[in-house]
């Protein structure tokens, strides 16, 4: 396998990982998560030198999507945060300040 082979699979994960976050489906995230590292293992097995135009691209690609992942477990954990907030009854995101008997 090449390097742009395995950059295309690295790709081709990130788009299964970003469809199975919006769906919600944890063992389609699971499946796609297993495949992209197991492209990223595959470029280190190739080593490193110097990347053409073309594998730049990819790479910058596989980068961009990462980053979109990023962002939606992020505001994924933002809700569930939210949400439990919401349940315990800390609606106020967690900040309580604290009085001391520092007042005459």
């Amino acid at each position: 396998m090449t390097k742009r082979d395995a950059l295309i699979r690295v790709i081709d994960a990130l788009h299964a990982e970003i469809a199975a976050l919006k769906n919600n489906d944890v063992r389609a995230l699971e499946r796609a998560t297993a495949d992209k590292l197991a492209g990223i293992e595959q470029i280190a097995a190739i080593g490193t030198g110097p990347a053409g135009p073309d594998l730049r691209e990819l790479a910058d690609e596989a980068n961009r999507l990462n980053e979109t992942c990023r962002i939606y477990t992020n505001l994924m954990a933002a809700n569930v945060r939210r949400r439990l907030q919401l349940l315990s009854g800390d609606a106020g995101g967690g900040y309580r300040p604290k009085l001391t008997g520092a007042y005459a």
